[in-house]
């Protein structure tokens, strides 16, 4: 990574970010984090790596990527600040959820932008990560940004604005849905007499490992769902229930539809 990034905000996902382009290949020397008020672990890790802090955008020099990982409620107050760091080689990114392409734009003129949608497991450098750039961006620009992004995990690309509102009711939002499938797993455990705490482990253990091999696997999820349900065993009865009419497929559609609406309601 021999292009210069300034990240303005390093909060759980920042620093997420910021760790994983260390592990890539980023130079110290051509990164810089604005943040007024950077939590303990981000001033060890900064002190440790020898990345350049400051707590305003003042003396900074606009980089190749300027990366914004501020809350979505915090943006309008922050777009205004960062003026000094865009300059006409720069590409503005932002990692905000329900920001706009043209809310991006706007305190800066029409400057090459790139929005994007992380999710939450960018935190263990397993993300899944959708950017939709706009039409000043560069291919250079977007090599740059597609090392950054691609460093905490998985990185697909669309044209498409309106995309990004299904992308983050799917992939956005979508980690929830699995954290909830467990909750649910395990109190399903538990009303089928095993003690809480084993109903839990048992829960975590599953969805975790059925998440890595499917991952790993070449096969489809429906080709993995098959192959391990035996005709008329355990596994169909449970799936002759999430499987019916009314199960998780139509719920899951409906949980979707009403994630990409709210979605659109906050863009």
């Amino acid at each position: 990574m021999d292009f210069s990034v300034v990240l303005v905000g390093a909060g759980n996902m920042g620093g997420a970010m910021l760790r994983g382009w260390l592990a890539n290949g980023l130079e110290p020397a051509n990164a810089c984090v604005v943040d007024p008020m950077p939590s303990p672990a981000l001033v060890e890790l900064l002190s440790e790596s020898g990345i350049k802090h400051h707590t305003s955008p003042d003396g900074v020099e606009a980089p190749d990527v300027l990366l914004i990982a501020v809350k979505p409620q915090m943006m309008d107050d922050v777009l205004p600040g960062l003026v000094s760091l865009v300059a006409d080689h720069t590409v503005v990114v932002s990692v905000a959820a329900g920001t706009t392409l043209e809310q991006i734009t706007t305190p800066y003129g029409s400057p090459a932008a790139i929005r994007t949608m992380p999710n939450t497991p960018s935190l263990v450098l397993r993300g899944m990560t959708v950017a939709c750039p706009n039409e000043h961006v560069s291919q250079q620009q977007r090599d740059n940004v597609e090392q950054l992004l691609s460093a905490i995990g998985k990185l697909e690309w669309v044209d498409d604005e309106v995309l990004i509102d299904a992308v983050t009711a799917v992939s956005g939002s979508g980690p929830a849905y699995v954290f909830h499938l467990a909750e649910c797993m395990a109190v399903a455990g538990v009303e089928a007499g095993l003690p809480d705490e084993l109903a839990m482990t048992l829960a975590l253990g599953t969805v975790s490992g059925a998440g890595e091999l499917l991952r790993l696997s070449t096969d489809t999820p429906a080709t993995l769902r098959r192959n391990v349900t035996s005709p008329n065993g355990t596994t169909a009865a449970a799936l002759s229930v999430l499987m019916a009419e009314d199960g998780l497929q139509p719920l899951m559609t409906k949980a979707i539809a009403a994630a990409k609406k709210r979605s659109e309601e906050l863009s």
